[in-house]
């Protein structure tokens, strides 16, 4: 018997099985982070389908009280169906797709305010406990839609760099793992829009 031989075959073998337990803790991470960005992907899109769901009951109060508006009930209806059309598979959420429900995103948004304009009109529905109440759901979904926004986003940032940095980047080409597009604001989107309670 050979103890050399024994030897080296040994340290073969752990080289190997090193390898392989590194090359498995790697995958386990990528899947991981991507598993939390595409929940947060998730959260993004639940939290636009909570809006989209409020949206019709707005539309119906401020209808009670402003008939003559038709154009913009129907716009916000049409921009409310096609935001709600568009789906997107986190699995597969390239920049096309990303900017393609952005842009619904924003049609509808721009309806909407639209909508709390000629809501502004009518004082006797500024004091309507419905549309009060519309109102403070509407604001709160638009800060569960702006934090979820901003955890995609770290989730997305968090992934990246996992599969960008040495030496997951190559077991992540390996394994066909690609980065994500974060989420990003639209040119102009550093104005906030003015929506008035009152």
């Amino acid at each position: 018997m050979d103890f050399k031989n024994i030897k080296t075959s040994h340290i073969i073998i752990g080289i190997i099985v090193i390898l392989f337990c590194y090359t498995g803790c790697s995958y386990n991470s990528l899947v991981s982070s991507q598993e939390k960005a595409t929940t947060s992907w998730a959260d993004v899109e639940a939290s636009y389908q909570r809006r989209a769901d409020l949206i019709p009951n707005l539309v119906e109060t401020v209808k009670g009280y402003a008939k003559h508006e038709q154009e913009t009930f129907t716009k916000v209806t049409e921009a409310r169906a096609k935001a709600t059309q568009i789906t997107v598979d986190a699995e597969n959420l390239t920049p096309e797709k990303l900017e393609q429900f952005k842009k619904a995103q924003g049609e509808l948004s721009a309806a909407l305010g639209r909508l709390l304009a000629v809501a502004e009109n009518f004082p006797s529905l500024q004091s309507a406990p419905l549309y009060s109440d519309l109102l403070v759901q509407l604001e709160g979904t638009e800060n569960r839609i702006n934090e979820s926004r901003r955890k995609y986003n770290e989730a997305v940032q968090s992934y990246n760099v996992s599969v960008r940095a040495f030496p997951n980047n190559i077991f992540a080409n390996m394994f066909g793992f690609e980065k994500m597009t974060k989420f990003e604001a639209e040119p102009g989107a550093e104005k906030a829009p003015k929506v008035k309670f009152d």
